[in-house]
Protein backbone atom coordinates (compact mmCIF):
# COMPACT_ATOMS: atom_id res chain seq x y z
CA UNK A 1 0.00 0.00 0.00
CA UNK A 2 1.43 3.39 -1.02
CA UNK A 3 2.13 6.07 1.57
CA UNK A 4 2.36 9.83 1.52
CA UNK A 5 6.16 9.47 1.52
CA UNK A 6 6.01 7.37 -1.67
CA UNK A 7 3.97 10.08 -3.37
CA UNK A 8 6.36 12.80 -2.20
CA UNK A 9 9.43 10.88 -3.43
CA UNK A 10 8.07 10.30 -6.94
CA UNK A 11 6.74 13.86 -7.20
CA UNK A 12 10.05 15.32 -6.00
CA UNK A 13 8.47 17.25 -3.13
CA UNK A 14 8.38 17.08 0.65
CA UNK A 15 5.64 15.00 2.38
CA UNK A 16 4.34 18.25 3.90
CA UNK A 17 3.75 19.56 0.37
CA UNK A 18 1.68 16.48 -0.46
CA UNK A 19 -0.38 17.14 2.68
CA UNK A 20 -0.97 20.72 1.56
CA UNK A 21 -2.04 19.52 -1.87
CA UNK A 22 -4.57 17.16 -0.26
CA UNK A 23 -5.86 20.07 1.82
CA UNK A 24 -6.05 22.21 -1.35
CA UNK A 25 -3.82 24.88 0.16
CA UNK A 26 -3.72 28.12 -1.88
CA UNK A 27 0.00 28.35 -1.11
CA UNK A 28 0.76 25.46 -3.46
CA UNK A 29 1.00 26.24 -7.17
CA UNK A 30 -1.47 24.77 -9.64
CA UNK A 31 1.35 22.99 -11.47
CA UNK A 32 2.59 21.30 -8.28
CA UNK A 33 -0.94 20.27 -7.35
CA UNK A 34 -1.48 18.69 -10.75
CA UNK A 35 1.86 16.82 -10.55
CA UNK A 36 1.18 15.47 -7.06
CA UNK A 37 -2.37 14.40 -7.98
CA UNK A 38 -1.05 12.55 -11.05
CA UNK A 39 1.36 10.59 -8.84
CA UNK A 40 -1.42 9.84 -6.35
CA UNK A 41 -3.53 8.45 -9.19
CA UNK A 42 -0.63 6.36 -10.53
CA UNK A 43 0.07 4.84 -7.12
CA UNK A 44 -3.59 4.45 -6.21
CA UNK A 45 -2.98 6.52 -3.07
CA UNK A 46 -6.03 7.75 -1.16
CA UNK A 47 -5.52 10.16 1.73
CA UNK A 48 -6.70 9.06 5.17
CA UNK A 49 -9.50 11.59 5.39
CA UNK A 50 -10.66 10.27 8.76
CA UNK A 51 -7.26 10.82 10.36
CA UNK A 52 -6.96 14.27 8.82
CA UNK A 53 -10.40 15.19 10.08
CA UNK A 54 -9.47 14.13 13.59
CA UNK A 55 -6.53 16.52 13.47
CA UNK A 56 -8.76 19.30 12.16
CA UNK A 57 -11.49 18.39 14.69
CA UNK A 58 -13.93 17.96 11.82
CA UNK A 59 -15.76 14.90 10.53
CA UNK A 60 -16.70 16.31 7.13
CA UNK A 61 -20.08 14.65 7.65
CA UNK A 62 -23.55 16.22 7.87
CA UNK A 63 -26.35 14.61 9.84
CA UNK A 64 -29.73 14.42 8.12
CA UNK A 65 -32.71 13.99 10.44
CA UNK A 66 -35.74 12.27 8.94
CA UNK A 67 -39.22 12.06 10.47
CA UNK A 68 -39.81 8.99 12.62
CA UNK A 69 -40.53 5.70 10.87
CA UNK A 70 -44.14 5.93 12.02
CA UNK A 71 -44.59 8.62 9.35
CA UNK A 72 -43.02 6.38 6.67
CA UNK A 73 -40.72 9.03 5.17
CA UNK A 74 -39.31 6.78 2.45
CA UNK A 75 -42.80 5.99 1.18
CA UNK A 76 -43.23 9.66 0.35
CA UNK A 77 -41.30 10.78 -2.77
CA UNK A 78 -40.72 14.19 -1.15
CA UNK A 79 -37.89 12.80 0.99
CA UNK A 80 -35.85 10.99 -1.69
CA UNK A 81 -36.09 14.12 -3.83
CA UNK A 82 -34.96 16.48 -1.07
CA UNK A 83 -32.13 14.04 -0.29
CA UNK A 84 -31.14 14.16 -3.96
CA UNK A 85 -30.65 17.91 -3.63
CA UNK A 86 -28.66 17.52 -0.41
CA UNK A 87 -26.51 14.80 -1.97
CA UNK A 88 -25.74 16.93 -5.02
CA UNK A 89 -24.29 19.63 -2.79
CA UNK A 90 -22.49 17.02 -0.66
CA UNK A 91 -20.80 15.58 -3.75
CA UNK A 92 -19.81 19.05 -4.86
CA UNK A 93 -18.11 19.85 -1.54
CA UNK A 94 -16.91 16.26 -0.96
CA UNK A 95 -18.54 15.56 2.37
CA UNK A 96 -20.59 12.64 3.64
CA UNK A 97 -24.12 12.29 4.99
CA UNK A 98 -25.30 10.46 8.09
CA UNK A 99 -29.02 9.65 8.01
CA UNK A 100 -30.95 9.20 11.22
CA UNK A 101 -32.49 5.79 11.71
CA UNK A 102 -34.78 6.47 14.67
CA UNK A 103 -38.04 4.53 14.71
CA UNK A 104 -39.77 6.88 17.14
CA UNK A 105 -39.54 10.58 17.92
CA UNK A 106 -37.86 9.71 21.23
CA UNK A 107 -35.35 7.54 19.38
CA UNK A 108 -34.56 10.34 16.95
CA UNK A 109 -33.95 12.75 19.83
CA UNK A 110 -31.48 10.31 21.41
CA UNK A 111 -29.73 9.87 18.08
CA UNK A 112 -29.38 13.63 17.64
CA UNK A 113 -27.87 13.92 21.13
CA UNK A 114 -25.36 11.17 20.28
CA UNK A 115 -24.43 12.96 17.04
CA UNK A 116 -23.81 16.21 18.89
CA UNK A 117 -22.07 14.93 22.03
CA UNK A 118 -19.79 12.52 20.16
CA UNK A 119 -19.13 15.09 17.42
CA UNK A 120 -19.98 12.42 14.87
CA UNK A 121 -21.16 15.15 12.48
CA UNK A 122 -20.21 18.78 11.90
CA UNK A 123 -23.77 20.01 11.40
CA UNK A 124 -27.35 18.85 11.02
CA UNK A 125 -30.18 19.30 8.50
CA UNK A 126 -33.65 18.78 9.95
CA UNK A 127 -36.08 17.67 7.23
CA UNK A 128 -39.27 18.62 9.04
CA UNK A 129 -40.61 21.21 11.48
CA UNK A 130 -43.37 20.73 14.04
CA UNK A 131 -44.81 22.84 16.84
CA UNK A 132 -43.53 20.71 19.72
CA UNK A 133 -40.34 19.12 18.40
CA UNK A 134 -37.56 19.20 21.06
CA UNK A 135 -34.64 18.99 18.62
CA UNK A 136 -34.50 22.69 17.67
CA UNK A 137 -34.24 24.05 21.26
CA UNK A 138 -31.67 21.33 22.05
CA UNK A 139 -29.44 22.27 19.11
CA UNK A 140 -29.73 25.96 19.99
CA UNK A 141 -28.68 25.29 23.59
CA UNK A 142 -25.69 23.31 22.36
CA UNK A 143 -24.82 26.04 19.82
CA UNK A 144 -24.52 23.31 17.20
CA UNK A 145 -24.72 24.25 13.48
CA UNK A 146 -28.02 23.21 11.92
CA UNK A 147 -30.58 24.17 9.27
CA UNK A 148 -34.28 23.40 9.10
CA UNK A 149 -36.16 22.60 5.90
CA UNK A 150 -39.49 24.20 6.73
CA UNK A 151 -40.61 27.00 9.01
CA UNK A 152 -39.12 27.03 12.52
CA UNK A 153 -41.33 27.77 15.55
CA UNK A 154 -42.24 31.43 16.01
CA UNK A 155 -40.18 31.68 19.22
CA UNK A 156 -37.04 30.76 17.28
CA UNK A 157 -37.74 32.42 13.93
CA UNK A 158 -34.97 35.00 14.38
CA UNK A 159 -32.29 32.60 15.58
CA UNK A 160 -32.75 29.52 13.38
CA UNK A 161 -31.50 29.24 9.81
CA UNK A 162 -33.98 27.62 7.48
CA UNK A 163 -34.94 26.96 3.87
CA UNK A 164 -38.63 27.00 3.04
CA UNK A 165 -41.34 27.82 0.53
CA UNK A 166 -43.90 30.55 1.13
CA UNK A 167 -46.46 27.87 1.91
CA UNK A 168 -49.18 30.33 2.85
CA UNK A 169 -48.91 32.07 -0.50
CA UNK A 170 -48.67 28.75 -2.37
CA UNK A 171 -51.81 27.36 -0.73
CA UNK A 172 -53.67 30.62 -1.31
CA UNK A 173 -52.76 30.51 -5.02
CA UNK A 174 -53.81 26.86 -5.33
CA UNK A 175 -57.14 27.53 -3.65
CA UNK A 176 -57.73 30.65 -5.75
CA UNK A 177 -57.22 28.56 -8.87
CA UNK A 178 -59.96 26.19 -7.71
CA UNK A 179 -62.20 29.16 -6.93
CA UNK A 180 -61.68 30.49 -10.45
CA UNK A 181 -63.06 27.17 -11.69
CA UNK A 182 -66.30 28.16 -9.91
CA UNK A 183 -65.95 25.74 -7.00
CA UNK A 184 -67.18 27.06 -3.65
CA UNK A 185 -67.45 23.88 -1.57
CA UNK A 186 -63.75 23.14 -1.22
CA UNK A 187 -62.43 20.54 1.21
CA UNK A 188 -59.00 20.70 2.85
CA UNK A 189 -57.05 17.49 3.54
CA UNK A 190 -54.00 18.19 5.68
CA UNK A 191 -51.16 16.02 6.94
CA UNK A 192 -49.69 16.15 10.44
CA UNK A 193 -51.76 18.60 12.42
CA UNK A 194 -48.69 19.82 14.33
CA UNK A 195 -46.55 20.35 11.21
CA UNK A 196 -45.93 23.97 10.23
CA UNK A 197 -46.40 23.16 6.56
CA UNK A 198 -49.93 21.94 7.35
CA UNK A 199 -50.69 25.06 9.40
CA UNK A 200 -49.40 27.32 6.62
CA UNK A 201 -51.38 25.48 3.93
CA UNK A 202 -54.53 25.85 6.02
CA UNK A 203 -53.85 29.55 6.53
CA UNK A 204 -53.43 30.17 2.79
CA UNK A 205 -56.57 28.14 2.02
CA UNK A 206 -58.58 30.19 4.52
CA UNK A 207 -57.21 33.47 3.17
CA UNK A 208 -58.39 32.59 -0.33
CA UNK A 209 -61.89 31.68 0.85
CA UNK A 210 -62.25 34.82 2.96
CA UNK A 211 -61.12 37.03 0.08
CA UNK A 212 -63.74 35.36 -2.12
CA UNK A 213 -66.42 35.97 0.50
CA UNK A 214 -67.00 32.25 1.13
CA UNK A 215 -67.77 31.05 4.64
CA UNK A 216 -65.27 28.58 6.05
CA UNK A 217 -66.94 25.26 6.83
CA UNK A 218 -65.13 23.43 9.68
CA UNK A 219 -66.68 20.16 8.48
CA UNK A 220 -64.51 20.42 5.36
CA UNK A 221 -61.23 20.13 7.35
CA UNK A 222 -59.67 16.66 7.70
CA UNK A 223 -56.18 15.78 8.94
CA UNK A 224 -54.30 12.48 8.74
CA UNK A 225 -50.75 11.56 9.75
CA UNK A 226 -50.67 8.60 7.37
CA UNK A 227 -50.10 9.74 3.84
CA UNK A 228 -51.60 7.42 1.21
CA UNK A 229 -54.05 5.68 3.55
CA UNK A 230 -54.88 9.04 5.11
CA UNK A 231 -56.00 10.33 1.73
CA UNK A 232 -58.37 7.40 1.35
CA UNK A 233 -59.83 7.86 4.82
CA UNK A 234 -60.23 11.61 4.32
CA UNK A 235 -62.37 11.04 1.23
CA UNK A 236 -64.74 8.81 3.18
CA UNK A 237 -65.11 11.46 5.88
CA UNK A 238 -65.65 14.36 3.49
CA UNK A 239 -67.92 12.68 0.98
CA UNK A 240 -70.15 11.42 3.80
CA UNK A 241 -71.19 15.03 4.50
CA UNK A 242 -74.80 15.97 3.70
CA UNK A 243 -73.37 18.50 1.22
CA UNK A 244 -69.99 17.12 0.13
CA UNK A 245 -67.29 19.30 -1.41
CA UNK A 246 -66.90 19.63 -5.18
CA UNK A 247 -63.13 20.17 -4.94
CA UNK A 248 -60.33 19.08 -2.63
CA UNK A 249 -57.04 20.76 -1.68
CA UNK A 250 -54.72 17.95 -0.54
CA UNK A 251 -51.51 18.13 1.53
CA UNK A 252 -49.24 16.39 -0.97
CA UNK A 253 -49.23 14.27 -4.09
CA UNK A 254 -48.92 10.88 -2.38
CA UNK A 255 -51.94 11.63 -0.23
CA UNK A 256 -53.74 12.85 -3.35
CA UNK A 257 -53.17 9.44 -4.98
CA UNK A 258 -55.03 7.86 -2.10
CA UNK A 259 -57.77 10.44 -2.63
CA UNK A 260 -58.05 9.62 -6.32
CA UNK A 261 -58.18 5.88 -5.70
CA UNK A 262 -60.93 6.16 -3.09
CA UNK A 263 -62.98 8.57 -5.20
CA UNK A 264 -62.82 6.15 -8.11
CA UNK A 265 -63.84 3.20 -5.95
CA UNK A 266 -66.82 5.23 -4.71
CA UNK A 267 -67.95 5.96 -8.25
CA UNK A 268 -66.89 9.60 -8.49
CA UNK A 269 -65.27 10.87 -11.68
CA UNK A 270 -62.29 13.21 -11.49
CA UNK A 271 -62.54 15.96 -12.60
CA UNK A 272 -66.15 15.74 -13.91
CA UNK A 273 -67.68 15.22 -10.46
CA UNK A 274 -64.95 16.56 -8.21
CA UNK A 275 -61.65 18.39 -8.76
CA UNK A 276 -58.45 17.55 -6.87
CA UNK A 277 -55.32 19.66 -6.38
CA UNK A 278 -52.22 18.99 -4.29
CA UNK A 279 -48.64 20.03 -3.51
CA UNK A 280 -45.08 18.93 -4.40
CA UNK A 281 -45.15 17.90 -8.11
CA UNK A 282 -43.32 14.61 -7.67
CA UNK A 283 -43.10 12.22 -10.63
CA UNK A 284 -46.16 10.22 -9.60
CA UNK A 285 -48.36 13.31 -9.89
CA UNK A 286 -47.79 13.33 -13.65
CA UNK A 287 -48.33 9.57 -13.96
CA UNK A 288 -51.51 9.36 -11.88
CA UNK A 289 -54.94 8.81 -13.41
CA UNK A 290 -55.86 11.51 -14.09
CA UNK A 291 -52.59 13.48 -13.89
CA UNK A 292 -52.69 15.80 -10.88
CA UNK A 293 -52.88 19.56 -10.88
CA UNK A 294 -50.26 20.38 -8.26
CA UNK A 295 -48.05 23.11 -6.83
CA UNK A 296 -44.40 22.56 -7.68
CA UNK A 297 -42.34 23.57 -4.62
CA UNK A 298 -38.94 22.69 -6.19
CA UNK A 299 -38.03 20.02 -3.64
CA UNK A 300 -34.56 19.40 -5.07
CA UNK A 301 -33.70 23.08 -4.60
CA UNK A 302 -34.89 22.97 -0.98
CA UNK A 303 -32.36 20.21 -0.30
CA UNK A 304 -29.53 21.84 -2.24
CA UNK A 305 -29.99 25.20 -0.51
CA UNK A 306 -30.21 23.59 2.92
CA UNK A 307 -26.96 21.70 2.35
CA UNK A 308 -25.25 24.89 1.17
CA UNK A 309 -26.51 26.85 4.16
CA UNK A 310 -25.45 24.31 6.77
CA UNK A 311 -21.92 24.27 5.32
CA UNK A 312 -21.83 28.04 5.68
CA UNK A 313 -22.97 27.69 9.30
CA UNK A 314 -20.15 25.24 9.97
CA UNK A 315 -17.46 27.30 8.21
CA UNK A 316 -18.22 30.61 9.93
CA UNK A 317 -19.58 30.10 13.42
CA UNK A 318 -21.35 31.88 14.93
CA UNK A 319 -23.22 32.98 11.80
CA UNK A 320 -26.41 35.03 12.01
CA UNK A 321 -29.56 33.11 11.23
CA UNK A 322 -30.51 33.14 7.55
CA UNK A 323 -33.76 32.41 5.74
CA UNK A 324 -33.86 31.27 2.12
CA UNK A 325 -37.21 31.07 0.39
CA UNK A 326 -37.59 28.78 -2.63
CA UNK A 327 -40.28 29.64 -5.16
CA UNK A 328 -43.36 27.70 -6.27
CA UNK A 329 -45.23 27.19 -9.53
CA UNK A 330 -48.71 25.94 -10.36
CA UNK A 331 -48.66 22.94 -12.70
CA UNK A 332 -52.09 22.47 -14.31
CA UNK A 333 -53.07 18.97 -15.37
CA UNK A 334 -56.26 16.94 -15.77
CA UNK A 335 -57.51 16.54 -12.20
CA UNK A 336 -59.35 19.88 -12.26
CA UNK A 337 -62.14 21.32 -14.36
CA UNK A 338 -64.69 24.10 -14.26
CA UNK A 339 -67.65 23.22 -12.05
CA UNK A 340 -70.78 22.61 -14.09
CA UNK A 341 -73.83 24.32 -12.60
CA UNK A 342 -77.38 24.72 -13.80
CA UNK A 343 -76.64 28.35 -14.64
CA UNK A 344 -73.59 27.44 -16.74
CA UNK A 345 -75.64 25.01 -18.87
CA UNK A 346 -78.35 27.52 -19.72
Amino acid sequence: MSTIKDVAKLAGVAPSTVSRVIADSPKISKRTKERVKEIMDELGYYPNVHARNLVNKETNVIGVIMPSASYAPFQNPFFPEVLRGITAQANKDKYGLYLSTGQTEEGIMEEVKEMVYSRRVDGIILLYSTTSDPIIPFLLREKFPFVVIGRPPEDYADVVSYVNNDNVKAAKMLTEYVLLLKHERIGFIGGRKDAYVTLDHKHGYEQALKTAGIDINPMYFVYHDEVFEGGEQAVIELMAQATPPTALVVADDLMALGVLRMLTSMGYRVPEDISVVSFNNVLMSELSAPPLTTMDIFIYELGFQAATLVREQIASPPLDAQARIVGHKLVRRSSTSRRITKESTL
